[in-house]
């Protein structure tokens, strides 16, 4: 049985997504942000990070496997449903995990970054106009290479897409997307179409991304 620990408004909406996509039952275990938008103590139950998504791969003989960061959920449901939402070729396999880590790993800390300067009186303002044209950097390269494919590791959808969402869904939500970039803007109109997405997003709940 696979068990999502599921925080609303965060990362975890994704694995719901993907689960939907590969049409894996599953069950949700629901927690809601502090006021301060922190997750609850009660994740730290599951895993000592106490950070959400967390999957549990609970087997008949009631052995648990507990999965955290969301690209390793990712890679476990692909292995798991024996490479679907994986890559295709040699080529995709190479932008595959490029896209599968570049999310976490380059996006979303300068998504933070202007996050964080965003709460801060009087400097705030100023830190900001120094990480923005980092958090460009980012926006344009994505914009070139969606312009030249459908999805971000070739012709066909993967969980490099799904990893993806989060971040540039970030970015549309808080004005930092732009109206110039169209191929990334079409690209999010695809991902939101899709059935499984609007199932996840139902089940999942309150989600401030998806607009």
């Amino acid at each position: 049985m696979l068990i999502v620990h599921h925080l609303n408004n965060s990362r975890s909406q994704r694995i719901l997504w993907m689960l939907e996509e590969l049409g894996l039952d599953h069950e949700i275990r629901r927690y809601r942000r502090n006021s301060d938008m922190s997750a609850p103590k009660e994740l730290m139950a599951i895993h000592p990070l106490g950070k959400s998504p967390i999957l549990e791969d609970v087997g008949a003989d009631g052995h648990r496997t507990v999965v955290v960061e969301t690209g390793a959920i990712c890679d476990y449901l692909v292995e798991r449903a024996n490479g679907r939402l994986g890559p295709g070729d040699a080529t995709d396999t190479i932008l595959y995990r490029q896209f599968l880590h570049y999310a976490e790993g380059s996006v979303m800390p300068v998504l933070l970054a202007m996050l964080v300067a965003s709460k801060i009186p009087i400097l705030g303002p100023v830190a900001i106009k120094r990480v923005q044209p980092m958090l460009d950097t980012h926006l344009d390269f994505i914009e070139a290479q969606l312009a030249s494919r459908q999805w971000f590791a070739g012709d066909r959808f993967t969980a490099a897409d799904i990893m993806m969402s989060f971040p540039l869904e970030a970015a549309r939500a808080r004005g930092r997307l732009g109206s110039a970039r169209s191929a990334t803007t079409a690209w999010l109109d695809r991902i939101h179409a899709r059935p499984a997405y609007i199932v996840a997003l139902e089940k999942g709940g309150p989600y401030a991304f998806a607009t």
